[in-house]
């Protein structure tokens, strides 16, 4: 089959934050504005989840609405997954994040043993894409822990905690762009580090203003976020703009793509 992740473009990496916000907001639209609940919340979102994941993993190639609506499912599994540790369980933030760095490195290094590569511009087995998905769920699980533990434990605040996020990724960018950073290193430390850019945009959006944020409340930030998305998603169908470059078939011999951005 066809590769089943798109080019990493600039529309990449919007649509990725969009959902790492959506995953946050929308999170806590369901669990508190409609009264579901964490738990009952969880069961519904890991339901749809998976009902997503079996059409992605039927399609035969990267087909944008399918993949994106995965990704925003999979963003707020992966924060109610730590939210239930945190809120239910009493699980500190700190062993959280612990936990889930532990089990991304143990993703990698099982993916990259049986493939010898984490490229995603290579994903078109479907035991690729079983680890790509893993490694997005611990990822989002991963930057939850550590987006709340910079916000609230260690008290930096949704903003300042953003502007933090950012300046990692920015500095991530240049040194891969600059100074020769690995590829495949640069994208997946900056595909960790948008959830907790996002949750704290989410967050200081949708959070009252009493407690830092400018109120709009989760069901406006959740709207005009998923809004957002369905915009560019529809675009990116149309156009094809962001359609995987055609790779070499499975058993040719030829070297990984050494790159991951345009």
């Amino acid at each position: 089959m066809l590769n089943k992740v798109p080019e990493v473009t600039l529309y990449f990496w919007v649509i990725k934050i969009l959902c790492t916000t959506v995953g946050e907001t929308a999170s806590d639209y369901l669990d508190g504005t409609l009264n579901f609940g964490l738990t009952k919340t969880t069961y519904v979102t890991a339901t749809a989840l998976l009902v997503t994941l079996v059409f992605q993993f039927r399609v035969r190639k990267y087909v944008p609405s399918v993949y994106w609506l995965a990704v925003v499912l999979i963003s707020v599994v992966g924060t109610q997954i730590t939210d239930n540790l945190v809120d239910n369980f009493g699980v500190s933030l700190v062993t959280t994040t612990t936990i889930f760095s532990i089990a991304l490195a143990l993703v990698f290094a099982v993916w990259f043993a049986s493939e010898r590569t984490l490229s995603i511009h290579t994903i078109h087995t479907t035991r690729r894409e079983t680890f790509y998905w893993a490694a997005i769920l611990f990822t989002f699980a991963l930057g939850t822990a550590a987006g709340d533990l910079a916000a609230e434990r260690i008290n930096l605040g949704y903003w300042l905690s953003a502007i933090m996020f950012a300046a990692v990724i920015a500095t991530v960018a240049v040194a891969h762009l600059r100074f020769g950073l690995n590829a495949v290193l640069a994208f997946w430390i900056a595909y960790v580090v948008t959830r907790p850019l996002g949750a704290s945009l989410g967050d200081y959006l949708s959070q009252h203003r009493h407690d830092g944020g400018l109120g709009l409340g989760t069901t406006t930030t959740s709207v005009l976020f998923l809004g957002t998305i369905l915009l560019v998603v529809s675009f990116l169908s149309i156009t094809r703009k962001d359609a995987p470059a055609p790779r070499p078939a499975i058993g040719k011999l030829v070297p990984e793509p050494a790159y991951e951005t345009e």
